[in-house]
């Protein structure tokens, strides 16, 4: 099995670039975020003609989560259990989706961003992050991916200077906390084997060039559970798919499984 994450800054917009990546690495699963649209606004004919099935969750422009598959779609739950709200009146946002896909349970997920230190939304985001983790818990047992746009850099190598973000979140103690709690639980970041750092980066600020420099941030990831993790064969980023006229901020994620 191919799996892949993808944050693709609205699906509308470049959902050509979405059908030409399926076709260029022959995906068999791939996991989106900010999708940026509710269900029924996504333009699902040209994927359900290559022969994916869609299981998606949003709400107008904001966020957004889903999951194409062309090995089946089952038992679909959109948010974990406990997830935590967001905005007045609160409401769960759509930042997580969970689909079973020829066997492997599939989390696609869009961490909140957090803004700045101390902002009532860091406080959300770690909130949010506590909570996926419990529920995380009672995943690990079985062959299961959370996969998405994390908004952290666990560590200073997964950032291109870090003297850059010193008043910024993404890089805070608290976070980085966050994320190695899942590793401590047994979560194994399956992609770093195989795309060593520093310098290998998933997301670039439109902002002054960045990518055309690779000043970036590695904050996409894919968490196996052991069972998940023992059957990764190769992991890579497709920095070719951030380059050229409507790219995403985002690169691909692609993890390659053997048979269970």
């Amino acid at each position: 099995m191919r799996l892949a994450t993808w944050n693709v800054n609205s699906l509308r917009s470049r959902i050509g670039r979405v059908e030409d990546l399926l076709l260029r690495h022959d995906i068999d699963v791939l996991a989106l975020q900010e999708t940026k649209a509710r269900e029924d606004q996504l333009p699902l004919l040209g994927l359900q003609g290559m022969g994916y099935e869609v299981a998606a969750a949003g709400v107008d422009q904001w966020n957004g989560v889903a999951v194409l598959s062309r090995v089946g779609v089952e038992d679909v739950q959109v948010g974990f259990p406990d997830m935590p709200g967001w905005g007045d009146p609160v409401a769960p946002e759509s930042r997580a989706i969970g689909v079973t896909c020829g066997g492997v349970r599939v989390w696609s997920l869009y961490v909140p961003n957090g803004r700045k230190p101390d902002d009532p939304h860091y406080h959300y985001k770690l909130d949010w992050l506590a909570r996926l983790r419990a529920a995380a818990s009672g995943w690990l047992s079985t062959p299961t991916a959370l996969v998405g746009d994390w908004n952290i850099a666990p560590t200073d190598e997964d950032v291109f200077d870090i003297t850059a973000f010193a008043r910024s979140t993404h890089v805070t103690p608290p976070e980085r906390a966050a994320f190695r709690a899942f590793l401590d639980d047994g979560w194994v970041d399956v992609v770093r084997p195989h795309a060593p750092g520093p310098g290998v980066y998933t997301y670039w600020d439109y902002y002054r060039q960045r990518f055309e420099r690779n000043r970036g941030m590695r904050i996409d990831f894919v968490l196996g559970s052991p069972s998940l993790a023992a059957r990764v064969t190769g992991a890579r980023v497709d920095t070719d798919e951030r380059a050229g006229k409507g790219a995403s901020d985002h690169a691909p994620v692609i993890v390659d499984l053997d048979a269970a």
